[in-house]
């Protein structure tokens, strides 16, 4: 008699018990970052802003950047509006004294830090590898890769205060796949699933894991070369089985992952985010 009341309406018992189970799963999902606060590189727009997004929409206070001043406070302002806690400051990561500044934010707005996501990447060079000149190789490997260990270096003491935390590079498929015209870069990304490696076996004792997400290609601002032209972009999609662009909203999904408890027998590794592209080294 029960069972026939409860089910004689189907449609109904699901309308009703669906956005019961999604909301507490939303609820959930929300809350996975609460307390924690988190500095994201170049995120002002692009994957970069939604990382700060996607990790303020899950409880996070979260400290965006740009090189651009104007960059920062647009994008403060969108958050802000969404209701999420953020902070913002002009930072290019080359830069010692900004880099500074933007630790200090973290301790004198919200306390300290919990996660470091170091997402800022250049490639000014349009060449082939040989033929890219020594300033461009150099100015590369300094922002792709230098400034990424150099981000870990001096945000180390703050997570040690806070008893552990979370680091996360942003690397790319073309660390494992080599795409014209970005073979320079790809090279500076590979790199980065060695530092990852590296600095997560030597700080895994103080309670800090370091991970890194890999994206494919992703429609963004900074892919533009790799997608604009009809042409370039059957060429660019021929090696993704899913056969279209990410989201940025796709990659900010496993940076969350990464860096809450729902990955916490997790170290050392890199997640691939690239519609099903071949990730091999």
């Amino acid at each position: 008699m029960i069972r026939s009341l409860l089910f004689s309406n189907a449609s109904s018992f699901k309308q009703v018990v669906s956005p019961l189970y999604m909301s507490a799963k939303h609820n959930h999902t929300m809350n996975r970052l609460k307390g924690k606060v988190a500095i994201v590189t170049a995120s002002t727009e692009g994957i970069g802003f939604a990382i700060a997004k996607r990790l303020g929409d899950e409880g996070a206070s979260v400290i965006v950047s740009s090189r651009k001043e104007a960059n920062v406070n647009s994008a403060v302002s969108s958050l802000r509006k969404q209701g999420i806690t953020v902070e913002g400051v002009v930072c290019h990561v080359g830069n010692k004294d900004q880099r500074k500044q933007l630790l200090e934010t973290a301790v004198k707005k919200f306390g300290g830090l919990d996660i470091l996501v170091s997402n800022a990447a250049v490639n000014p060079a349009i060449a082939t590898t040989l033929e890219t000149s020594e300033d461009a190789w150099d100015k590369i490997f300094d922002i792709n890769l230098k400034c990424s260990w150099l981000l870990a270096k001096e945000a180390y003491p703050e997570l040690l205060k806070r008893g552990g935390g979370n680091i996360v590079f942003v690397s790319s498929l073309t660390a494992y796949q080599p795409i014209f015209p970005l073979g320079p870069y790809g090279v500076s990304k590979t790199a980065l699933l060695g530092l990852t490696k590296a600095i997560a076996g030597e700080v895994v004792h103080d309670n800090i894991r370091v991970n890194c997400v890999a994206p494919g290609i992703v429609d963004t601002k900074f892919a533009s070369a790799l997608t604009t032209a009809e042409s370039a972009r059957e060429q660019t999609l021929s090696i993704v089985p899913m056969r279209r662009l990410g989201k940025p909203e796709e990659i900010a999904g496993a940076v969350a992952f990464l860096v809450s408890d729902d990955s916490s027998y997790m170290t050392g590794e890199t997640i691939v985010v690239a519609g099903g592209a071949l990730a091999h080294l």
